[in-house]
């Protein structure tokens, strides 16, 4: 039975950043932090070394448009067709001044310049391959006269200050003298141009106007956009007085309809009353109708509406009443048929017939009127079809007549103003900043090293600190227990054993055991330490009700020190009077025999292809009284089917029949599967982790695969005095 509740349960985040943490890390990565500040420096020193200095000389040039030394004459040339650009409004190709500038016929005579004091220097020292010389743009502004104007900054490097100076003073005198016989040249050039050009404008002049006037005489026009204005006012007012008109007809024909109605009632209603008149009967009733109709108001006046008398009357009315219609009825029949054949206006009233007659005579002078304006409208309408093709010419002449004023005019100003011009002299290009003496540009050698002494070890500590950090090593068994909930079997500090090759007996396989006697003197080479006997007793202390036999010793990756504290611990045991078996496991690469100086052409891998028990002391070596070896012998193969095989396993017990206590030195536990195989032969299993080498990971992984199986603990290896617990 395994002790796991004994076993440390401490599991705190190892990567818990703090200052003890960090000066740890650096006291271990001391080596590294030295290493990058070393390295660091000395790329620094090379790069200091192999640096040149470098000085710089600059001066700034305030350029306006008159030193433009293209645009001016060309837009003087441009006269001969088009108006006068660039005069009032100037355009600089600036891009064209840097490369004037940098002309090497201009660099020519500063080297020229610079010949007595520098006989060496030539125009690729200037402006070679290298680019020494240069011209940059810096601020461009306009002024309030529209006059843009630009300063240029020309630098030149070299590596001697003073001389950098010199070669921009020499381009300066250059410059000046370029831009005072250039300024002349071009305004000589253009006040020439200008002489010969305006007598010519002003013969363009006069026959521009002649054409002009030409045309007014031709059509009668003084303006053709002003008359055009008014001819399409006269139209519309013409336009809008025919809408009235019409409208006004439209009235007085309604009305002249009306009254037509009117004088025909008047005329019917007339022919009808003498028509009645006329009739007897009609006239008989009507009196009948009458009288009665007095003696029923009479009547009422005596009686009540329900005395018999009043609606006596009142039925005889009624009855006259129905007779009169009909007779009148009759009457109007005969009306309408003798209508048709008389006059409208016959018996019509006189009033409307002199009013009928009024409104006709208003109706014929209204359709007169229309007609005239329908007449006018139309002729303004063709006058003004006229016009698009005269304004068409129009406009094309008065324009050329103002450009070819306008022109003369700028030629005239150009002249005046190109005399005073030469009169005065100047210069376009002004010297803002004069040149001066040449100042260390680029990498200072001293501050590049003063950097590198501060930056190295700055460097080195921050990739102690992120190696430190990143790969979370442990260090110490604080760490350790800190790590992982396995027991701490024990710390074991760094096991050197000197003199080996000298203290260790020459014993073969087939040799006899040494006797007792010399047990002093063979014990010598072995790893000794206090801390292994404790680690003895604390295995003793942990066995399990069933004392173990076999113990497999194993650790994450290689190098972790196993098989010294393997030696130890059987050393331990050897005092203890207990005999001991050790065998090297580790079929791939073995180690044991190496540090034994033992012979390794037989061991394990034979014997577990022998499969006869007689002969199975030959493979064993005595290297001690009470310790034996089986080493690991020739690399077989197939390493996993060996120790996979039943052989391996009745091995195993048979040893633990022979020995007190059998130490198996097996391969590291990640990587490969043959510590796994011999985890499941042997009674314990202790991890062995080397302090500085071990990693949180790592020891992860490891304690994971060996969680299922016998694990009883892990013992921290090469542990420093003051990390120890």
């Amino acid at each position: 039975m395994i002790f796991n509740q004994q076993q440390i349960t401490l599991n705190l985040p190892f990567h818990k950043f703090n200052i003890k943490q960090v000066s740890a890390i650096l006291r271990r990565r001391r080596y590294l932090v030295l290493g990058v500040s070393c390295t660091v420096m000395s790329v620094i020193s090379l790069v200091a070394i192999n640096t040149k200095t470098n000085y710089q000389s600059s001066m700034q040039l305030l350029v306006t448009a008159d030193a433009n030394a293209g645009n001016t004459a060309n837009n003087i040339m441009n006269l001969a067709g088009s108006e006068v650009v660039g005069l009032n409004s100037p355009v600089v190709d600036y891009t064209a001044q840097m490369k004037m500038l940098l002309s090497p016929q201009l660099i020519a005579e500063a080297v020229a310049l610079l010949k007595a004091e520098y006989p060496d220097i030539t125009v690729e020292d200037i402006n070679g391959k290298q680019a020494k010389l240069s011209i940059t743009k810096l601020d461009e502004k306009t002024l309030s006269n529209n006059l843009p104007l630009q300063i240029l900054e020309v630098t030149f490097n070299d590596e001697d200050p003073v001389r950098s100076q010199k070669v921009l003073q020499a381009l300066q005198q250059v410059y000046q003298n370029y831009q005072i016989q250039q300024q002349k040249e071009r305004l000589n050039k253009g006040l020439a141009f200008i002489n010969a050009r305006i007598p010519q404008m002003k013969k363009e002049v006069n026959q521009a106007e002649k054409n002009l006037e030409h045309f007014r005489r031709k059509h009668n026009l003084l303006d053709p956009e002003v008359q055009s204005k008014i001819l399409i006012e006269s139209l519309a007012a013409v336009q809008q007085q025919l809408q009235i008109t019409r409208a006004q007809i439209q009235d007085v024909q309604a009305r002249y309809n009306n009254l037509q109605q009117e004088v025909a009632t008047s005329s019917r209603k007339a022919r009808m009353a003498a028509r009645l008149n006329q009739s007897s009967s009609y006239q008989t009733l009507l009196d009948d109708f009458k009288k009665t109709e007095l003696a029923l108001a009479r009547e009422q006046k005596r009686y009540t509406n329900e005395s018999p008398i009043i609606q006596q009357l009142q039925e005889q009315r009624q009855n006259q009443l129905v007779l009169l219609k009909r007779e009148s009825n009759q009457l109007l029949t005969d009306i309408r048929q003798s209508t048709d054949n008389a006059a409208p206006t016959e018996g019509a009233d006189p009033q409307l017939l002199q009013e009928l007659i009024q409104v006709q005579t208003t109706a014929l002078g209204l359709i007169a009127n229309e007609k005239s304006l329908a007449e006018t409208e139309q002729k303004l309408r063709f006058e003004f079809s006229q016009y698009p093709s005269l304004l068409a010419q129009y406009n094309r002449l008065l324009p050329e007549v103002q450009a070819k004023r306008k022109q003369l005019e700028q030629l005239l100003q150009a002249q005046q103003s190109l005399g005073l011009k030469i009169a005065q002299g100047g210069l376009a290009w002004e010297v803002l900043e004069e040149p001066s003496l040449g100042k260390l540009t680029g990498i200072n050698r001293l501050s590049l090293l003063l950097g590198g002494v501060v930056l190295s070890p700055i460097l080195g500590i921050a990739i102690a600190l992120s190696w430190g950090m990143f790969t979370r090593t442990i260090y110490s068994t604080k760490e350790l227990q800190q790590s992982t909930n396995l027991r701490l079997l024990g710390s074991v500090p760094k096991l050197a054993p000197k003199g080996l090759k000298k203290w260790l007996p020459n014993i073969s396989g087939h040799k006899q055991r040494k006797i007792a006697s010399h047990f002093t003197e063979t014990d010598s080479w072995l790893p000794c330490h206090e801390t292994l006997d404790i680690l003895y007793q604390n295995l003793q202390i942990s066995k399990s009700p069933l004392p173990f036999k076999s113990l497999m010793f194993t650790s994450a990756l290689s190098g972790e020190g196993k098989t010294t504290v393997l030696l130890g611990l059987a050393a331990s045991a050897a005092r203890m009077h207990r005999r001991i078996l050790l065998i090297d496991a580790n079929l791939r690469y073995p180690h044991l025999h190496k540090m034994l100086q033992l012979s390794n052409d037989w061991g394990l891998s034979l014997l577990l292809l022998d499969e006869t028990s007689n002969h199975i002391h030959n493979y064993i070596q005595p290297v001690h009284p009470s310790i034996d070896v089986l080493t690991a012998g020739p690399k077989p193969d197939d390493t996993i089917r060996l120790l996979n095989s039943q052989r391996m396993k009745e091995l195993i017990k048979g040893f633990e029949q022979s020995y007190d206590l059998v130490l198996v030195d097996a391969p590291p536990i990640l990587g490969t599967a043959d510590a796994r195989i011999l985890a499941g032969y042997c009674h314990e299993i202790v991890m062995v982790g080397r302090m500085g080498q071990l990693t949180q990971g790592d020891l992860m992984q490891a304690q994971e695969i060996l969680s299922h199986l016998n694990l009883i603990g892990i013992i921290a290896n090469g542990v420093r005095s003051h990390q120890q617990v």
